[in-house]
């Protein structure tokens, strides 16, 4: 990478944002009867989006084929393909989406389009989440799934959301 700035910052940036997210993944609280688990992973993926912009689906892509291979670096230390299919995995493959949503609305100047695609790549990992946890649940319809997969991390996801748009703004 010598002589090439800019790719060496990419670099360092996406393993800045893989190290973040995986220690968000162990920031976690398990509730009895939901079958996701509350974590700061989503705070952080919609940082790299807001960090990289167009390019956060590099750091996001490879955190998760790096849980997919075995690094414990999913809630509650967990790896393996496993996971991606269980119930939280919808949840994991919405951040590819949430972190594009947050990368192009972060390639604009504009406050409110940067605070929208915030509640758009938290919304992004709600709905995917919600309807894979419908389709790996045997017997779960989805307004059951949404009920226990989007209404209880709704207030909490706007909360991180918020406060990744103001880290975000202190880091531009």
């Amino acid at each position: 990478m010598y002589g090439d700035a800019q790719r060496s910052l990419l670099i360092s940036r996406s393993a800045q944002q893989i190290a973040l997210i995986a220690i968000g993944s162990w920031f976690s609280i398990t509730i009895p009867f939901l079958p996701v688990p509350f974590t700061l992973q989503t705070l952080f993926v919609l940082l790299s989006g807001a960090v990289l912009k167009r390019y956060a689906f590099i750091p996001v892509g490879l955190y998760i084929l790096l849980g997919m291979l075995g690094l414990p670096l999913f809630h509650h230390g967990l790896a393996g393909p496993g996971v991606l299919l269980g119930p939280t995995g919808g949840y994991i493959f919405g951040f590819l989406g949430a972190a594009v949503i947050v990368g192009i609305a972060y390639e604009r100047t504009s406050a409110i389009w940067r605070g929208a695609g915030m509640a758009c790549g938290a919304l992004m990992i709600l709905a995917a989440g919600t309807i894979w946890l419908a389709v790996s649940s045997p017997g779960l319809t989805l307004p059951g799934a949404f009920m226990i997969g989007f209404v209880p991390f709704l207030a909490g996801d706007a909360l991180k959301a918020t406060a990744a748009y103001i880290i975000a703004g202190r880091l531009q």
